[in-house]
């Protein structure tokens, strides 16, 4: 079991937890970019150690994660990941969502 807790990650963590999730598909890299932008001034290190595991994926196992196509087994079932999974596959809200509808 990891040993994680609610603290806040560090800098120094915070830039290897970034250099350590850099993906070769961009599609991962862009789930994880914009889980950055959302969630880094606020990251905990339970949060790092879920993301972490994720990270220990393969690339295609990790999108079919992200897209929802399956859910995390065995070690990878854990309230970390599920937390961090849940997080990562949180739409962004879009301008358009925000702003009223343009005449045509």
């Amino acid at each position: 079991m990891l040993d994680v807790t609610t603290e806040r990650l560090d800098e120094r963590s915070l830039s290897k937890l970034r250099w350590r999730c850099r993906r070769g598909l961009l599609e991962n890299d862009l789930f994880v970019e914009r889980f950055f932008r959302a969630h880094e001034e606020t990251l905990t290190t339970r949060q790092a150690a879920g993301l972490m595991a994720l990270m220990d994926l393969a690339d295609n196992d990790l999108l079919d994660l992200l897209l929802a196509r399956r859910e995390p087994q065995d070690a990878l079932d854990c309230p970390e990941v599920h937390e961090v999974l849940a997080q990562l596959r949180r739409a962004p809200a879009s301008p358009a969502s925000t702003s009223s509808p343009r005449p045509h």
